[in-house]
């Protein structure tokens, strides 16, 4: 039996970037590993220079997810003026001083959205310094502002952070009592989802065991079996330089 802390995650748009390349910036439809650590980090105080504290924090952690509502992918057109890059011109401090170049071009690209997602994830702490009692209270009570992927994008309800003591993650995720409003939302896509499938013959539950699906990352007391797995390209190496690691990801696709 172990401790886990659940909380969901909910916003009309959510970023939960992937591998950019060029001028697109994707979106998976499920929260990435660094994502999460930024927001536990974000909720905890810690600064972007605080490079030990990220990698403390990298280390304590391990995430699971499940994924009632993967949400409708939004792509938007993004332009953004920029000064011309040049060898001998002095480093630029703020956006401030990047629009007060005499000369300055716009730079295109194209940026994804989950609209609607539903998350409910799960958290296990291998560190006192960041205990789940820790981690639950700066939820509860973040130092700097919460956003999912973007800052674009805060939360839309309350994470409402629970500790629950269960024998493996998927006891622990589907006990996990989301907010009515959530529900309400999940019953709507679970609906939708049916008449995609023309399928009105399937229970409530039947519908909820298609549509959730379950990630978690190596390692971790899971309570099911996983369909595949797959790299993902969060893994944090340095904050302040912006680099990543690739790690696998294990995937259970649930009635699908």
């Amino acid at each position: 039996m172990d401790d886990y802390l659940v909380f969901q995650l909910y916003a009309p748009l959510a970023a939960w970037g992937g591998q950019a390349v060029g001028q697109e910036r994707p979106s998976d439809d499920h929260p990435s590993r660094s994502a999460l650590l930024g927001l536990l980090a974000a909720a905890l105080g810690i600064r972007r220079d605080q490079e030990a504290e990220h990698q403390a924090l990298s280390h304590a952690c391990r995430f699971g997810i499940k994924l009632p509502a993967p949400g409708l992918a939004l792509r938007d057109f993004h332009t953004i003026q920029v000064p011309p890059s040049a060898k001998k011109q002095q480093h630029l401090q703020t956006r401030r001083d990047e629009l007060r170049e005499p000369k300055v071009g716009t730079m295109l690209s194209f940026r994804s959205y989950r609209q609607d997602a539903i998350s409910v994830v799960a958290v296990v702490s291998e560190d006192e310094h960041y205990s789940l009692q820790r981690l639950n209270d700066a939820l509860l009570e973040p130092v700097f502002p919460l956003y999912l992927g973007r800052k674009a994008c805060p939360p839309a309800l309350p994470l409402n952070p629970d500790i629950i003591p269960a024998p493996d993650l998927k006891t622990a995720l589907d006990g996990y009592c989301m907010d009515p409003l959530l529900v309400e939302c999940c019953a709507k896509w679970l609906d939708a989802a049916s008449r995609e499938r023309n399928d009105n013959t399937l229970s409530a539950a039947e519908r909820c065991a298609i549509s959730s699906r379950y990630y978690w990352e190596a390692d971790m007391e899971s309570g099911m079996d996983h369909d595949f797995q797959t790299p993902r390209y969060d893994q944090p190496l340095s904050r302040q330089r912006w680099q990543f690691a690739p790690r696998d990801e294990f995937v259970c696709l649930g009635g699908e």
